[in-house]
């Protein structure tokens, strides 16, 4: 019974993180630390392929939210006589920088960059940048809705998820504080944020399932399935309301928290 509490928990986690500007390997640290490793409910190959379950719980909740998107998008008759309406070579113009560095430092990240002290940079630096994107923001927004975005704004949004190759710093804190000080509204880069990261979070977590299939066994099936329902649960509700309020409340609040959650890292750990 308390493996499906913990599975739930950690659903609820990831389901509230992981696509608001707060940077879920942070808050996965402290509940992986606090529940699976210091409890050792499992192997760290079964907890691993669990926090890639939980992701595809994420990643269906945007596509469900925004499910008439995709499908537009999908839809290349409708793209290629639409003339102003966000397509699918913007999210792939969006996706080739980090796709390319990923690919080239994927060994070096794994084996240098996830460790506390580097989340912990990740966290206040970020924090930092969403910061500097509020107050330096263009005071006549450009692009008020996710439609407006060229390939040029599309492109430079991209290089600002590069920075998300560092752990902590957070895909959708990077992007949206990116388009924010390319004179979009906080709503707009919001939107593309989210419907850039459904292709390339499913392609990194379907790799990464395949090659531990073997994990999913009748005795922890109970537990992987109770934390993806969680964590979609959550993360539709966390989404949608993210979206009514991101255009009013904006990055700072989010920035202080992340302040706030490195140094609750930083005392519990150290």
């Amino acid at each position: 019974m308390w493996e499906i509490i913990v599975a739930f928990i950690l659903g609820i986690v990831e389901g509230l993180t992981e696509f608001a500007p707060v940077s879920s390997t942070g808050h996965m640290i402290i509940v992986d630390d606090l529940l699976l490793q210091s409890h050792k409910l499992f192997s760290q190959e079964v907890a691993n392929t669990f926090k890639i379950v939980i992701q595809l719980g994420s990643i269906l909740a945007v596509v469900v939210l925004f499910k008439n998107r995709f499908i537009d998008l999908l839809d290349l008759k409708k793209e290629k006589h639409a003339s102003k309406r966000l397509k699918l070579t913007h999210i792939f113009v969006g996706l080739l920088p980090a796709a390319i560095l990923g690919l080239l430092f994927e060994d070096y990240i794994d084996e240098h960059l996830f460790s506390i002290h580097t989340v912990l940079i990740g966290l206040v630096a970020g924090a930092v940048l969403m910061l500097l994107a509020d107050w330096l923001q263009p005071k006549v927004t450009k692009i008020e809705v996710v439609d407006q975005i060229g390939y040029k704004q599309a492109f430079l949004v991209g290089l600002f998820q590069c920075i998300a190759l560092w752990p902590g710093f957070s895909r959708s804190g990077s992007t949206i504080s990116g388009g924010v000080l390319l004179g979009m509204s906080h709503r707009a880069a919001a939107d593309f944020t989210f419907i850039m990261a459904v292709p390339i979070m499913l392609g990194a977590s379907g790799l990464s399932l395949l090659k531990n299939w073997s994990y999913f066994t009748m005795d922890v099936l109970p537990f992987f399935i109770v934390g993806f329902i969680s964590a979609f649960l959550f993360a539709f509700v966390s989404i949608r309301f993210f979206l009514k309020l991101i255009n009013r409340i904006k990055l700072v609040p989010f920035a202080l928290y992340r302040i706030i959650l490195a140094v609750i890292i930083y005392l519990i750990i150290f």
